[in-house]
């Protein structure tokens, strides 16, 4: 699975009273921001990301990889140089480390770049935050799915037998031919059958829609046989 998702790369500059070593061209303070874009383009944290490398311009020396581990990721720094970086966004996922490149440039006092990530095969825990800032694909699909199946296993469970009959006619059995059905639901039940058995309170418990067909079928032909359903 790919969900991609947008990022929006916000740059503000301005001139500091500080000298610079190219007097020609003012120093700067300057600082780039993070954040991931709904389909609505609105702003949100980007906490898809656990950490982000900004790898900077030679010249910063050892100040030319700065990591940084909370959103919006702020790369903040003084220069008077405009250049092209690298960040590297990273996260929790295996091979999670995606790169993108921006330049950074003096023409305005500030503004914003977008560019798409692709987030490839993504845990749960990395979907819950994805969902946040849009769908994730072919979701809505496997939900309808799963809906289509269940509705048909029920339909094919109603064709085993009418589980309204079998239940109002459970309601009136006698004690010992409501003991044998009990003991069938307890030898043929499976992992799927809901069953509750308050002892203290003499109350038996079984969701008949959960019950195997094989099961649901003894039962009916034991109801139709001591003739309380035809």
């Amino acid at each position: 699975m790919h969900v991609e998702r947008q990022i929006k790369l916000v740059t503000e500059q301005h001139n500091i009273p500080k000298p610079s070593p190219m007097p020609e061209f003012p120093m700067k303070e300057w600082s780039v921001k993070i954040y991931v874009l709904d389909q609505a383009n609105n702003e949100h944290p980007a906490t898809c990301f656990t950490k982000v490398i900004y790898n900077l311009h030679p010249s910063f020396e050892e100040k030319t990889h700065q990591t940084f581990t909370e959103p919006p990721f702020t790369c903040a720094n003084e220069g008077w140089g405009e250049f092209e970086m690298s960040i590297d966004l990273f996260t929790t996922e295996k091979g999670g480390k995606t790169t993108v490149y921006h330049d950074l440039n003096f023409q305005s006092p500030s503004y914003e770049v977008i560019q798409s990530v692709t987030f490839k095969n993504p845990s749960q825990s990395l979907l819950a935050i994805l969902r946040e800032t849009g769908p994730i694909p072919n979701e809505d699909d496997s939900k309808v799915a799963a809906k289509a199946r269940k509705a048909n296993d029920l339909k094919k469970k109603k064709a085993v037998c009418d589980f309204e009959k079998m239940a109002d006619a459970l309601g009136k059995l006698g004690e010992e031919d409501l003991l044998q059905v009990i003991q069938m639901i307890h030898d043929y039940k499976n992992e799927d059958t809901y069953i509750k058995n308050d002892v203290d309170a003499g109350e038996f418990t079984v969701d008949l829609y959960t019950m195997p067909d094989l099961l649901a079928k003894m039962i009916w032909d034991f109801l139709v046989e001591i003739k309380v359903v035809s």
